[in-house]
Formats: structure tokens, sequence, C-alpha cells
């Protein structure tokens, strides 16, 4: 059987409002009543002590002690007797308190010392009453005591008025929280709902949805918990539509920059082939195959070395490293490189400098950045930098070539990403992967590259490793 959120609210806070309103009435009125027994038997206790007082004093004879006490005591409703150790009442001839009736254990606690207290008494009276037995001790010997006895009735009349008081308490109260429980009910539902609808639209497809939220209550985070997924939602398909443009344009590069190689290689054989190529001609064609042929190689090894980062398939020696060796090494690799581009590469390496990484990949590296800072630098320089910083190794690229756009520069990692026509030419990295492969190895050293660059001002690359012990 199906019920409605709504009705599940207003029966849940009607019951926990009805089993606390009744638990609550039950204990206050057990609380009145004791309070009026307990009351009414001090009352009782009060006036036998008076009495046993006045008796004692001896200022009067017994008969007008007792007489006197029985014309205040019967304009309230209360009845006493006197008696003696043989349990004889000492009462007036003309008046009888009620007869004396305890039973053996009481008899031998008053005998004690001890006052008897019942706050209800329905059996041993001819009607129900309250009553106290006070004993009388001199010099601590019994001599007597005093029977003193209420009748409940008046008491009980004022408990059954306050019970109806609480009756209709109860009454109203239960019509105040069946509407505020409604209230809020209608209030959660409605809420509920509008995610509910959010969550329709989401599954359909329509990922721009938002809810009202807030930090009242747990509604309010399931909202805020909602947009929040939403929003990721939103970027990842941004992010694999973005990824999907870029595969599309990836897998046309693939194919114009294949193409192009593959042609010259085809167009070279058959010319060897159907001897349309003249002698002294033939050395430089089998030198552009050969040429053309590894460009292809290098085309290829790059995505399969991407691949093997990102799968985790690269497993990193560490050892120490001079960083002088190091930027060295990297400057005689790339020195005709520069040269043939009007650059010139200059060091400044901190003396001792050291830097804890994979030897051959931090080659590549920086081999990576350095033949970017080359191919877009014209009559530049390019100045590698080594130094220690704190726990960290810091490497700097700096050249004075053409820079990056602002917009571009968190773009320039990504995969496939190309920041304009003229970086296609990039011998390296002509699949715009290069930075990537950089970006995941430094991460896999454990540390971080940034980039600052301005428009026509230059480009500098940082990278930080830490230094393990």
């Amino acid at each position: 059987m199906k019920v409605k959120y709504l009705y599940q609210q207003i029966f849940s806070h009607i019951g926990v409002l009805l089993a606390a309103f009744i638990v609550l009435s039950l204990l206050f009125t057990q609380y009145i009543e004791n309070l009026v027994y307990t009351e009414k038997t001090d009352e009782l206790i009060n006036y036998g002590e008076n009495i046993l007082f006045e008796l004692e004093r001896g200022e009067k004879r017994p008969e007008q002690v007792i007489t006197q006490y029985a014309n205040v005591l019967f304009g309230r409703d209360i009845q006493f007797s006197v008696f003696d150790e043989q349990i004889n009442l000492l009462n007036p001839i003309r008046w009888r308190g009620p007869a004396l009736v305890l039973t053996e254990s009481e008899w031998k606690r008053l005998q004690s010392g001890k006052t008897i207290v019942s706050k209800v008494d329905l059996k041993r009276f001819e009607k129900e009453v309250s009553f106290v037995v006070v004993p009388y001790i001199v010099r601590g010997n019994f001599v007597g005591g005093i029977l003193l006895t209420a009748p409940i009735e008046g008491t009980e009349e004022m408990i059954t008025q306050i019970n109806h008081y609480l009756f209709y308490a109860a009454l109203i109260a239960l019509g105040v929280s069946l509407l505020l429980s409604w209230l809020l009910s209608e209030v959660h539902v409605n809420r509920i709902k509008k995610i509910q609808a959010a969550t329709s639209m989401v599954s359909s497809g329509n990922y721009h949805v938002n809810v009202p939220s807030s930090d009242f209550d747990e509604i309010g985070e399931l909202a805020k918990d909602f947009n929040h997924m939403v929003d990721k939602i939103n970027t990842s398909m941004e992010e694999i539509e973005s990824l999907e443009n870029r595969r599309r344009q990836f897998m046309a590069d693939v194919s114009h920059e294949m193409r192009t190689p593959l042609t010259t290689i085809s167009g070279v054989i058959e010319g060897l082939k159907n001897d349309m190529i003249p002698e002294e001609e033939r050395e430089k064609g089998i030198n552009l195959v050969s040429k053309e042929t590894k460009r292809l190689i290098r085309l290829v090894n790059e995505n399969l070395d991407y691949e093997k980062i990102r799968s985790n398939q690269v497993k990193l020696m560490k050892e120490e490293i001079e960083l002088e060796e190091l930027l060295e090494i990297i400057k005689e690799q790339l020195y005709l490189q520069a040269k043939e581009k009007g650059n010139e590469i200059f060091l400044d390496v901190e003396k001792g400098a050291m830097v804890v990484a994979d030897y051959d990949r931090i080659l590549q590296i920086l081999i990576n950045i350095t033949k970017n800072s080359i191919q877009f630098t014209t009559n530049g320089t390019i100045t590698l930098r080594g130094k220690m910083n704190g726990h960290d190794s810091v490497i700097e690229i700096e050249d004075t070539g053409i820079g990056i756009n602002s917009e571009e520069i968190e773009k320039i990692w990504r995969r496939f990403y190309k920041a304009d026509l003229s970086r296609r030419t990039n011998p390296y990295g002509e699949f715009g992967l290069g930075l990537s492969i950089v970006k995941r190895l430094v991460e896999m050293h454990n540390g971080e590259i940034t980039v600052k660059s301005e428009k026509n001002q230059g480009t500098k690359f940082t990278i930080r490793i830490p230094i393990l012990e």
C-alpha cells in the first residue's frame, strides 16, 4: 500500500505529540495527586502535633483541649480520636471520634515513636479517607497518640477537574499540531517534489537545472548536493564534448601529418623504382625517405609513450643528478637547433644544486620544453636555470619568444591541444602531446610545473621537484 509522504509526516508528528502529551499528562496528574495528598497528610500531622503539644502543656484539661480542637476541625470535615497506650479513647462522652483500627505492624511502629501516614485508605473506615496516627511520647515512653482522618472526595474532585482541563488542552494542542504538521509537511513535500522534478529533467538529458538550496536542514543540503552533482555533470559533459572535438581535430591532424610524409615516401620510392629520379638526386631522395620515416616513427612513439605514462606503466628509477651537468647536456644537444633560429642558450646554475629524478625522464622533460622555447623564439635567448629552494629543486626555462595568450596558458597541458596554427610546426609533439607528457612526468616525480607568459614578451616554465631523503 502506498502512503504519501505528506500523510507519513502528519501521522508521525501527531503520534509523537500525542505520546508525549499522554506521558506528560499522566506524570502531571500523578504529581498533582501526590502533592495534594501529601499536603493533606502534612496538615493532619500538624494538627495532631498541636493537640499533643496542648495536652502536654497541661494548662487545660484534656477534655477542654479535645473539645476545642473538635470544634475547629469538625468545620473542616476532619475527625480525630485521642487514645492511650491501652487503646482507650479519651474523647468526651458526647462525641466519639473514629475507631482506631491498626494492624500489628503499624501498632509496633507507632509504639516505637514513628508516625503512621496513609494518603488513601479505602477499607478501614466507612468512607475513603486520608489518615495519620501521631504517637505521644513522654520521656521516651509511649503513652498514647492521636488518629486524624479527612475525606478525600474533595481532593478527587479537584484532580478530576484538572484532568478535564488537561483533556481540553490536549484537544487544542492536537488541533494546533495538526495544522502545523500539515503546513510543515506541505513545505517539505513541495521541496522534495522540486528535487524529484529536477531529477527527472536530468534523467531526460537536461543538465541545466537548479533547485533552491540552503543549510537549514537535510533537504536543503540534499538540494545543494544535487546542484553540485549537476554542475559536475555539466563540467564532465563539457569536458567530454571538448575532448571529442579535440579527438576529431587530433584525427584530422594525424591524417594530415602522416599523409605528407607518407606521400613523400611513396613518391620517392615510386621515382626510384621507375628510374624517374636522376642518379645525382637519388641519394637526396633516399635521405628524404629516411628523414620522413624517422618522423613517422617519432610521432608513433610519442603517442605510445603518452599511453604508457597515462596508464602508469612507466617506472621511475630515481637518482641524484647534478643540475649543472644535466643542463649542460641539454645545451649541447640543442645547440645546433638553437643556432639555426639565431638563438643563444645560457646557463645559470647554483653551485652544487641537485635534483632527485629519473635520468631519462628528466632529460625528456627538459628537452621537450627547451625545444618548444627554441621553436617559438627567433634571434633571442633561452636561459636554463637551476637552484635549490628549501626542500625543492627548482629548474627554470625562460625564453624571449612570441609568448602565449593568457587565456591559453591553462589549456596547453591538455592532450591534443594546439594553441594556434603557428605552433603546429613544432617538431616534437605535433599532436599537442608534448606538454601533456611533460606535466604527467613531473607529477610522477611528485613535483609541479607552472608557466608564466605574455604575448610577444616571452615564456618561463618553472619546475619544482622535492628532494627525497
